[in-house]
This record gives C-alpha cells, sequence and structure tokens, in this order.
C-alpha cells in the first residue's frame, strides 16, 4: 500500500495517458531546456497483486476457520454499526480517482481553427465574425464513453476534411492586402498639452552613443484576421488592451533586424516566407543595423536625458529617500521607476529568436518610454567555485563567456553560494521538501536572487520577474501599462475569492457580473473572506504594515478599499490555496514550527509576475530575520496574504486549441469535484492545449506557426502561400517557448 500512495504522488504521472496531444508540440531538448513534461509515458498505473495470486485456493485449518468467523462478524458489527472509518483508500479506488482525473476528455473536442487565418482574411473589427465558442454541453454533465465514442467519431470525420488538400487561393504575387501596416504608438501623447501640464517633457532616446538611429516603431494591420478565435479565459477590452489591431511577424520583429539578413545589420530570419506588403515598413522605417548597439548604454543615456521626470533616491542599499523637492517646486508628478528583471543562466543559448524576443522588451519599455523602465538580465552562475563576488576580471569575463556583446551592459551575476552568504541559516525544515534539495538552490528559492537584486536597487519602485521562455505577440509597454493600471482599480473586497478563479466571458458575462457573483458566492458559503493580514498560530511572524489594515469591517465596504491603489503583486494564473489541491509542493514551506498546523498559503504557477518595493521589503526581512521561506510560486503570494498587501490575479486572454463547452470547462477549472482534480493537480493535463501555463503544448506549437514554421506537417511558407497568407494574431502571451527553430518549409 505504501508503494502505491508513494506512487500516486508522483506529479509526472499526470502525462500517463491512453492519448497523446497530436504528436505533442515542443519536444526540443537543447541548451535552454526541454519544452515541457509532454512525453506520455505509456506505464500501467499501479495495480495490486496479479489474478493468479489473489485468487488461489488456500489450505484452511478448523482454527483458521474460526477466526475467519470471528473477524467477519467484527467487521460486520462496525460497519453496521457506524463506527468504521476507511484510513485508507482501497488501491481498486484510488486507481479510478486518479484515471478519472488524468483521463483527457478534451482531447475528442473540436479543433478550432481560426487562429491559422493569414493576411489575406483581414477585415475591420467590425466585419468580423469570430470562430464559434460554445460547444454542445451534454460532455458537462456527464462524460461517459459513449459520448466520448461520439465526439471520438466527430474529431475523427473533422480532422479528415481538415487533413484534404487546402482550395487554391491567390499566389503570393496575385493579390493585394486588404489593408496596409501602420505604425503602433501605445505611449501617452508625451507632447501634448494635458500630459505637460501633469509630468516632466520626455526627451527623445536613441540606440546608438552619436544618438543618430532613432528607437524604431512597430507596426501592425488595423483589422483581424476572419473568423480569428476569441479567447476562452479573459478579455483585451477588458484591459484596456485593443482588439481592433493584429501583430505579424513583419510588423512585430522586423524593426528589430527580422526579415533582412546579417551584411544590412539584420538576422537573416524570415527570409524564405511569405512577404507581401513588408516592403511598407522598409519605406516607412528604413532597416535598423543592429551590429554595433550596446543596450547598456543605451538605456544609461536614456534615462540620464528623462532624470527630471523620476523621483531620485539617496542612501544605503534598501533605505529609500525620495528627493521631493524638485516635484514641489515645479509642480509635476514624478513617474514610479521599474526593473524588467529576465532570469537567465550559464550556458543559455540566445538564439536568433531570443535576440529579437529582448531587443524588443528593451526598446519597448525603456527607449520608446524614455526610461520609464530599465530591463536587466540576471544571469545565474551555475558553478558556486566561480568567484564572482570577488573578481572584477572574473566578474566581467563570466558575462562574456555567456551573454551576447549587445547585452553585456545589462546583467547582473549571482549564485547560489552567493544567497547561502546573503542569507545565512539555519532555516527550519518544511513538513515537505518534495524537490529533496537544499533551501538556497535555485529551484526552491529562485525569489532569493530578486530578493538581493531588489536591496541592491532601491531605485526601482517596482520589479517584473520575467523568463526566458515567455513571448508576447502583442506591444509590451501597452501590455505591462495596462495590466498595471487595471490591477491599480480593483477593489480589496473579494480580491483573494477573485483571485482564484477563471472568469470566462463567454459563460461568466461580464468582469462586473463575475466580481458580483464570486462575492455572493463567497458570501453564501459562509466562509470568511480574507480581509487584511492574517492572524493564525505562527512563530516569529514579522509585523505587518499599519496601512494594510482594512479602514472598516468587509460588509460596510462598497467595493470602494483598494480601487486607486498599486498592486504589490501581479499574477498572470490564479492565486490559488493549495491547500485545497494535490499541486506536488504544496508543503515546502520553511522556518515555520512544525508543531503548529502549516501556515496559511496562496500559490500562482509560473513565478512571472510584478512585485512592489514594499512587498520585496517584507519577503526579505521575513528571510533574513524569520528565516522563512517557501518554493518560489507561493513565497510572494504567501507573503502577500499573511501581511496584508494588495495581490491582483490578470485575466489576460487566454487562448485553447480546441472548443471546449463552456460550462464543462467553468467545472473542470473553477470547481473541481476534489482535490485530484484541480487543474493544479492531477488536473493539469487540462492546460496542454492552453497558449499559458507551465505545461502547455499550443503555445509553443501557435508561436512557431505565427513565425511562419512547420509544425506538425502544417504550415510555412509553402501552406502560406498558397493559402491565406501569414497569420496575424491579436495581443497573446504565451508560454512556454523552447523551441524557435523548425522550417520554415
Amino acid at each position: 500500500m505504501r508503494v502505491a500512495s508513494i506512487r500516486y504522488l508522483n506529479p509526472l504521472r499526470l502525462f500517463s495517458g491512453s492519448r497523446p496531444y497530436e504528436r505533442l508540440p515542443g519536444t526540443y531538448d537543447g541548451p535552454n531546456g526541454s519544452a515541457s513534461p509532454l512525453h506520455p509515458k505509456k506505464d500501467r498505473p499501479f495495480a495490486p497483486a496479479g489474478i493468479s495470486h489473489r485468487y488461489k485456493f488456500c489450505k484452511f485449518s478448523a482454527s483458521r476457520i474460526v477466526l475467519c468467523a470471528i473477524l467477519l462478524v467484527t467487521f460486520l458489527g462496525l460497519l453496521g454499526g457506524g463506527h468504521y472509518r476507511r484510513k485508507e483508500t482501497p488501491p481498486e479506488e484510488d486507481k479510478s480517482a486518479e484515471e478519472h482525473a488524468n483521463t483527457r476528455y478534451w482531447e475528442v473536442f473540436p479543433r478550432l481553427n481560426g487562429y491559422y487565418n493569414g493576411v489575406k482574411t483581414l477585415v475591420p473589427l467590425q466585419e468580423w465574425m469570430p470562430e464559434p465558442l460554445q460547444a454542445d454541453s451534454w460532455f458537462a454533465k456527464s462524460p461517459g464513453k459513449q459520448a466520448v465514442q461520439q465526439q471520438q467519431r466527430q474529431k475523427a470525420e473533422e480532422q479528415e476534411q481538415y487533413q484534404k488538400p487546402p482550395k487554391k487561393v491567390k499566389r503570393d504575387s496575385d493579390y493585394t492586402l486588404p489593408m496596409r501596416y501602420i505604425r503602433y504608438d501605445p505611449y501617452p501623447e508625451y507632447n501634448s498639452t494635458e500630459y505637460l501640464s501633469k509630468f516632466n517633457p520626455v526627451q527623445q532616446c536613441y540606440l546608438d552613443e552619436k544618438e543618430e538611429q532613432l528607437a524604431p516603431d512597430v507596426f501592425v494591420f488595423p483589422g483581424v484576421p476572419q473568423e480569428m478565435t476569441m479567447p476562452f479565459f479573459g478579455s483585451h477590452d477588458e484591459l484596456g488592451l485593443r482588439e481592433d489591431v493584429c501583430f505579424e511577424r513583419f510588423g512585430r520583429f522586423g524593426p528589430y533586424g527580422y526579415g533582412y539578413n546579417a551584411h544590412e545589420g539584420g538576422l537573416g530570419l524570415g527570409m524564405r516566407s511569405e512577404q507581401k506588403g513588408v516592403e511598407d515598413i522598409w519605406q516607412i522605417q528604413g532597416k535598423v543595423n543592429y551590429q554595433d548597439i550596446d543596450w547598456g548604454l543605451a538605456q544609461e543615456k536614456c534615462f540620464d536625458k528623462n532624470k527630471q521626470r523620476f523621483p531620485s533616491r539617496e542612501g544605503g542599499v534598501g533605505k529609500q529617500k525620495r528627493d521631493q523637492s524638485s516635484s514641489k517646486s515645479s509642480g509635476k508628478k514624478k513617474i514610479p521607476r521599474q526593473a524588467f528583471v529576465l532570469r537567465t543562466w550559464t550556458g543559455f543559448e540566445y538564439t536568433a529568436h531570443e535576440i529579437l524576443a529582448l531587443r524588443s522588451i528593451i526598446n519597448e519599455l525603456s527607449l520608446k518610454s524614455g526610461g520609464e523602465y530599465d530591463v536587466h538580465l540576471l544571469l545565474h552562475v551555475k558553478d558556486d567555485t566561480v568567484p564572482i563576488w570577488t573578481s572584477k576580471e572574473v566578474y566581467q569575463k563570466t558575462i562574456e563567456e555567456n551573454v551576447p556583446p549587445e547585452f553585456w551592459g545589462i546583467t547582473t551575476l549571482w549564485s547560489v553560494q552567493l544567497m547561502r552568504m546573503y542569507y545565512p541559516g539555519p532555516f527550519g525544515e518544511p513538513p515537505a521538501n518534495i524537490a529533496g534539495q537544499e533551501i538556497h538552490g535555485v529551484y526552491r528559492s529562485a525569489h532569493f536572487a530578486l530578493q538581493w537584486f531588489a536591496q541592491e536597487h532601491p531605485e526601482y519602485d517596482y520589479i517584473w520577474n520575467w523568463e526566458m521562455d515567455m513571448r508576447y505577440s502583442g506591444h509590451n509597454y501597452e501590455f505591462h501599462q495596462q495590466v498595471a493600471e487595471w490591477a491599480k482599480q480593483q477593489p480589496r473586497r473579494g480580491l483573494w475569492e477573485r483571485n482564484e478563479k477563471f472568469w470566462i466571458p463567454a459563460h461568466h458575462g461580464s468582469w462586473s457580473n463575475f466580481t458580483t457573483s464570486v462575492d455572493q458566492e463567497t458570501l453564501d458559503s459562509g466562509a470568511s473572506p480574507v480581509w487584511g493580514p492574517l492572524t493564525f498560530p505562527n512563530s516569529g511572524m514579522l509585523d505587518s504594515p499599519a496601512d494594510n489594515t482594512p479602514p472598516h469591517d468587509y460588509m460596510s465596504d462598497k467595493f470602494q478599499w483598494g480601487v486607486g491603489e498599486e498592486a504589490d503583486l501581479i499574477t498572470f494564473n490564479p492565486i490559488f490555496d493549495p491547500g485545497k489541491t494535490n499541486w506536488v509542493f504544496r508543503k515546502d514551506i520553511s522556518g515555520y514550527d512544525l508543531n503548529l498546523p502549516i501556515p496559511p498559503r496562496r500559490c500562482a504557477i509560473i513565478t512571472v509576475a510584478r512585485l512592489s518595493r514594499r512587498l520585496l521589503d517584507m519577503m526579505h526581512e521575513e528571510t533574513w530575520y524569520g528565516k522563512h521561506s517557501a518554493f518560489p510560486e507561493m513565497w510572494p503570494p504567501t507573503v502577500a496574504l499573511h501581511h496584508g498587501f494588495k495581490a491582483v490575479y490578470i485575466p489576460h486572454p487566454v487562448f485553447f486549441d480546441r472548443k471546449w463547452p463552456l460550462d464543462y470547462m467553468d467545472q473542470i477549472f473553477n470547481y473541481p469535484e476534489n482535490k485530484i482534480n484541480s487543474p493544479f493537480g492531477w488536473g493539469e493535463h487540462n492546460w496542454l492545449g492552453s497558449s499559458y501555463y507551465y505545461n502547455s503544448g499550443f503555445s509553443g506549437a501557435l508561436w512557431r506557426r505565427w513565425l511562419g514554421e512547420r509544425e506538425n506537417d502544417e504550415g510555412g511558407a509553402g501552406d502560406e502561400i498558397e493559402g491565406s497568407g501569414r497569420m496575424c494574431l491579436r495581443s497573446t502571451l504565451h508560454h512556454p517557448v523552447k523551441n524557435e527553430n523548425l522550417p520554415e518549409s
């Protein structure tokens, strides 16, 4: 029995099953890691001893017969009197529950194909008819064998139809695009009278030291492909993201070296793909030569020219003193500074596509905004014997051996050994260390390096923690500014309860309706909503900030407290209670008294987030003084929960590759039957066809198709030329994207 229990705890068994994910995309192993555990292992579930042993006849003596009779009578008596309590699930029931949780019912849902409609089908938003999302809802009520077989037959017919040769349309040279590129400018009107009445003027920033090359613009089409699919989770419109434009690869990355050769300063990508209309970009803006770019110097010069826009700071590490004198004298508001930190490591491969993504982030967040952001590479030196903290020469040599020259000036090094010295122990043991690794290791405490970075850089009000396998098809500045502003306007009433759930607009209606519904559900449940800092049995927890205390009780609040308050934590997946799931790392919380109940926790899968200085300082102090920590995806939300900080999950648009019945999707993601079925436990396989989760296969597949690459024998240059042209997606956050180097044809 113990063997069975341990086996069932293995999270990798999520990916076992009888059906593959259509030749799972992203199965790539390279310097940057594998896409995800997407290789179904055909191992059999644990089963009791074989039938030949279970039903072998035994030789019974008279004494054995009497003993068996006594045991039988005793058992029946306990069962009949209601005193029997099952202490352990029988293997057969365990097996049944696990198989149910791991059954991929979603694989029989019809495929959605609107994503792949190209630029030849562009229409203005008012003429757009989205691909229908709602599928029959019978599956939500009874996903039985007969229903599955019926859906499998439908899927087979659909796949047969899909695999027929595509209908010929006009070739590349025979057609005119329905619309032309336009510059995309999501920035405030920096030169307007209204802006200048509130803020200091913005000085133009350049790519080069001589200030001859202006920071380039991004180009979009002012429409969307006909039948473009709608997101299942979240909304562009609710977040203030434009939904009347779409991004294709040349307009998005052409300004950063995509689509032209190295002798012109480009990267040589996309030269063989469909390129109708691309010449407009080069005529309007020209091709930027990136051969001698120094992004560190460019950011430094940009900030220096615009430093009057930001509050100045002085003092030691972690001691902030804002100089408000200039603000008072000029009457102009100061803009908070933000650091955008990308987590990388020694041995990481900076492919041409990685370079494109990094260039777009730096240009759009930092240079085009007049220095509102600084972009940093926080590089993990895996070899602890390298003395990066004692030798400038070793430090610089390590950077030059592991980072392309254009990014040397934005790179900061750290190592696990440095963290051991910065956060000395001893740390108390957690209730469970499933990873089996030390507390200072990057796997269990990646946040240590971010906390250290924050203490080294008191000039930043907010720090974004970003991963190298993230991709965004839209404009970086628009996305980060809009999600921050949306989070700022969220009221605290019901916030933690809303954070736990997925908003499905086509099912729940408007965000306002969803907010009211969740609040009423909380009140009807009788559960106490989270309202300010928590009180719970603990040992050595620090005091919470006084301004995190609610001004009045929960029921007296009219969704007002918190509106206009910057969020201390912004996440892009729900902030859930891991104690209500069988998420494998839910008990990895260190430094608390093991004789007391496990502290209340919260978790957001994928460590991508924005964190305020207030929260980072509290995390640092809890780690330094309290010797407290938790698994990286659990630590920031848990500190925010304990101390009453404002944490917000952003309902950004998330797409799925299949037509899920909406009521069934709501049940699976918002109301799982039990811990085992949680989408953050054994139910994680439900994410495989999504555009954003740690194990998503569709995210990388969709991104590569958008790049014009051949994926699963579909797409590529030939299909684009013969079909509807290159793809044009509305802004979408993709994770993970591990491989971008498939052939274009």
